[in-house]
């Protein structure tokens, strides 16, 4: 007896996982928007052809850095960045991303959310991976905004390179994680809008903590090299 006779469907073909969906239309909002961070991704996107909107506990400080970033940023302060924004990346200091978060529970509901925050530590020894009671910083924003999308990426950018108006590429990958490959694949797309830029996907938040800390060992590489590292995924 054949799989057909049995009565059960044929198994579909597995889904190609570089077919990722057209995000050119969705306006990104940037939370942190005037940090080095967030303002480096919002000039990325926005010299991509993204609509951006960055946010900042100030509306005029917000406004004041778009100006200077120009592409059509628009500024506004975090909440109207929230409410206006189909998806917003959290690049806030770790020192206030739950304060921010909790703050903007409602305007972030229903959401997708990117995390790129990295808790981090200094002292004379140099930068060291802290680990938030929730498990990393991606997983204490699923727990703050239980009504959001929340993923996690972008975390490994240098801010000098995506603020440089003389570098047309960004020679990286992103590591992509969350909960729903629907969710997912957005983020990896949003990554592919920038040129040299490429989002893999990297598992779900429960591994986000090992990103996320990475991070300190790459500040010890760029202090050694005097370089602005970054990283690439071999045979993918």
């Amino acid at each position: 007896m054949t799989t057909n006779d049995s009565g059960s469907a044929p198994k579909p073909p597995a889904k190609d996982p570089w077919d990722l969906p057209d995000v050119s239309g969705l306006t990104v909002g940037v939370l942190g928007g005037t940090g080095p961070q967030g303002r480096g991704l919002a000039y990325r996107f926005a010299r991509a052809g993204q609509k951006v909107i960055i946010g900042s506990r100030a509306a005029e400080r917000a406004q004041t850095a778009a100006d200077e970033l120009g592409h059509g940023v628009e500024g506004a302060d975090n909440a109207e960045c929230a409410r206006r924004s189909d998806v917003v990346i959290v690049a806030v200091p770790w020192d206030g991303h739950a304060k921010t978060l909790e703050s903007l529970r409602d305007e972030l509901a229903g959401k997708l959310v990117i995390d790129c925050v990295n808790p981090l530590g200094f002292d004379k020894k140099g930068a060291y991976a802290l680990k938030p009671e929730e498990g990393s910083a991606a997983e204490q924003a699923a727990a703050l905004l239980p009504e959001s999308r929340v993923t996690a990426a972008f975390h490994h950018l240098s801010a000098v390179l995506l603020q440089d108006e003389a570098i047309e590429e960004i020679d990286t990958d992103v590591l992509v994680l969350g909960e729903a490959r629907a969710d997912t694949d957005l983020v990896q797309a949003l990554a592919g809008r920038i040129p040299g830029m490429r989002g893999i996907f990297a598992g779900r938040l429960r591994n986000a903590h090992q990103v996320e800390s990475l991070v300190a060992n790459l500040i010890s590489v760029n202090r050694r090299y005097k370089a602005h590292a970054g990283l690439r995924t071999t045979d993918v």
